[in-house]
C-alpha cells in the first residue's frame, strides 16, 4: 500500500512537473509608442492630453482589451523638441515591428520631422488637430493621417464663424500665430479666404516660447484689426490674453485655435479670458459617459495616470480620451479585416485608419458622444471630418456657441493636392490609385 501510494505521488509530480515546463500561451499584445512631453514651457498641456491618452488605454484593458488584445505602450519625454522627437521614435521603433498602434506625437514639427521616417518603416503616423495638412491626400501619404479637421480646414471655419456675425468685404483680421510649423500651416487656408471674402490680412509671428508679446500687440493697437485669429501653444496663450486686456482688444473678438483653448490657457490668465473664443472638437466636463466611467473604473481601481485629478474632464484631457478611442477603432477595424483577437502591425492598423467607420451610432456606443465628431476616412481622405465647434470662455467654463462648423472644402481641399502633387514630384514618389484600394 506504501509502496503504491508513493507511485502515485510520484506520476503526480512528473505530470506537474511536465505541465509546467511547457510555457503559457502569452496573450497578444498591441504596442503604442508615445513620444509625449510632460515637462518644459508644453508640459501641463502634454500631462494633460496624454494622461487622457493613457487613461483610456488602462480602461480599456480594464474592459477586457482590444476583442482580448492587451494594449501595452511605452512613453519617451520629446520636450515637444523635433531631435528629441526623432530620438524617442528611433529608440522604440523595434517594438513596434510586430504591432504598432497610431503613433501621437502631439507637435506639428515633430511630425513633419517623422513623416518620411514612418513611411519608410511602415508605421502609421496620427497627426489629430495637427501635423502636415497635405496628408489629407493619402494616394501620396499612405501612413499620415490628419485626423478629424486639419489647422487649414480649421482656419476656414472660423472665418465662417466670423462671416456668420458681420459681412467680411473690406474688414481687417489680423493672424497672431506661433512662429513654428504649427503655427504657419493655416497661412495659405487664410490667404485664400482672403482673397474670396475681400478682406485684409495681416500675419504677425510670435517667436517660441511666447512669453514676450509687447512689440506684436503693439502693432495690433496701430492695425486696429476687428478681429484676431490666434494660433498659440503653452505659455503664449495665457501671455496674450493677458496683453491683449492691457492694450485694450476685446476678447470676444479674439478666436484661437483648438490648441488654444483649453483650461491651462484661460485660467491663468483671470479676468483677461473672460469672453475669449476657440475652435474645439471635444468638449470639457465629465458629463460625457466614457470620461465618468474612466473616473470611475480606473481611478476607482488606483490606475489613474494623471495626479491632478482636477485635470479629468478638461479640454486637453478629454481630447487626449479622444486620441486614444480613434486610435483603437482603427485597431478594432483593421482586426475585422485581419483578425479578431489578434495583434496588427503597422501596415494593418493603417488600413484601419484609412477605413475608419466612426459613425455617431458608434461614438454614442462607446459613450464618447461630444468626444469628436463622425470620423470616416478613406484613401482619397485622411482627414475624415473638416469640422469644428466654437466655445467661449465665461469666466469658469467653456461653453458651445455653435454647431458643427465644416470649413469650405471646394476653397481648402485643391490646396491639400496641389501641395500633395508638388511634394510627390520632389520626392519621386507615383501617387496611389486611389479607386483600387478597398
Amino acid at each position: 500500500m506504501f509502496n503504491r501510494s508513493r507511485k502515485i505521488a510520484l506520476m503526480a509530480a512528473l505530470v506537474a512537473g511536465a505541465f509546467a515546463s511547457v510555457p503559457a500561451q502569452a496573450a497578444e499584445e498591441e504596442f503604442f509608442m508615445i513620444p509625449s512631453y510632460r515637462v518644459g514651457p508644453y508640459g501641463a498641456n502634454g500631462n494633460a492630453f496624454y494622461g487622457g491618452f493613457v487613461d483610456y488605454l488602462n480602461y480599456v484593458n480594464m474592459k477586457g482589451g482590444i476583442n482580448g488584445v492587451t494594449a501595452t505602450w511605452e512613453e519617451c519625454e520629446t520636450e515637444y523638441n523635433n531631435a528629441k522627437g526623432i530620438e524617442c521614435y528611433e529608440r522604440m521603433k523595434s517594438k513596434a515591428r510586430t504591432s504598432a498602434g497610431p503613433i501621437h506625437t502631439m507637435s506639428t514639427g515633430i511630425s513633419y520631422a517623422l513623416i518620411d521616417k514612418t513611411a519608410a518603416d511602415h508605421l502609421p503616423l496620427a497627426m489629430m488637430g495637427y501635423g502636415r495638412t497635405d496628408a489629407v491626400d493619402g494616394s501620396v501619404f499612405p501612413y499620415a493621417f490628419p485626423l478629424v479637421t486639419t489647422y487649414q480646414m480649421q482656419a476656414s471655419a472660423i472665418v465662417k464663424f466670423i462671416a456668420g456675425k458681420e459681412a467680411l468685404k473690406g474688414k481687417k483680421i489680423v493672424f497672431l500665430y506661433h512662429d513654428s510649423a504649427y503655427g504657419k500651416e493655416p497661412i495659405v487656408a487664410l490667404k485664400a479666404e482672403a482673397s474670396l471674402n475681400k478682406f485684409t490680412l495681416v500675419e504677425i509671428p510670435v517667436a517660441h516660447p511666447g512669453n514676450e508679446q509687447g512689440a506684436q500687440w503693439q502693432r495690433i493697437r496701430q492695425e486696429k484689426p476687428d478681429w484676431v485669429i490666434f494660433w498659440g501653444w503653452g505659455v503664449m496663450n495665457q501671455t496674450a490674453l493677458k496683453t491683449a486686456q492691457k492694450m485694450g482688444f476685446p476678447r470676444d473678438h479674439m478666436i484661437g485655435s483648438w490648441w488654444a483653448g483649453s483650461e491651462e490657457d484661460v485660467i491663468p490668465a483671470g479676468d483677461a479670458a473672460k469672453g475669449y473664443m476657440s475652435a474645439t472638437w471635444n468638449v470639457s466636463g465629465k458629463n460625457v459617459p466614457l470620461i465618468a466611467d474612466i473616473e470611475k473604473t480606473v481611478y476607482g481601481a488606483g490606475k489613474g495616470n494623471v495626479q491632478d485629478k482636477g485635470k479629468l474632464g478638461t479640454i486637453l484631457y478629454n481630447r487626449g480620451v479622444s486620441a486614444a478611442v480613434l486610435s483603437v477603432e482603427a485597431v478594432r477595424r483593421a482586426q475585422e479585416k485581419y483578425g479578431k483577437g489578434k495583434a496588427m502591425n503597422g501596415e494593418q492598423v493603417r488600413w484601419g485608419l484609412e477605413n475608419l467607420k466612426l459613425d455617431d451610432a458608434r461614438i454614442k456606443a462607446l459613450g464618447a458622444t461630444g468626444l469628436l465628431p463622425a470620423v470616416m476616412t478613406s484613401c482619397a481622405n485622411h482627414e475624415g471630418s473638416g469640422k469644428v465647434k466654437i466655445q467661449q470662455w465665461d469666466g469658469s467654463k467653456w461653453v458651445l456657441v455653435s454647431d458643427w462648423i465644416e470649413g469650405n472644402k471646394a476653397l481648402i481641399h485643391p490646396l491639400f493636392q496641389a501641395s500633395a502633387a508638388q511634394y510627390a514630384k520632389e520626392k519621386g514618389i507615383t501617387p496611389r490609385d486611389c479607386s483600387k484600394e478597398k
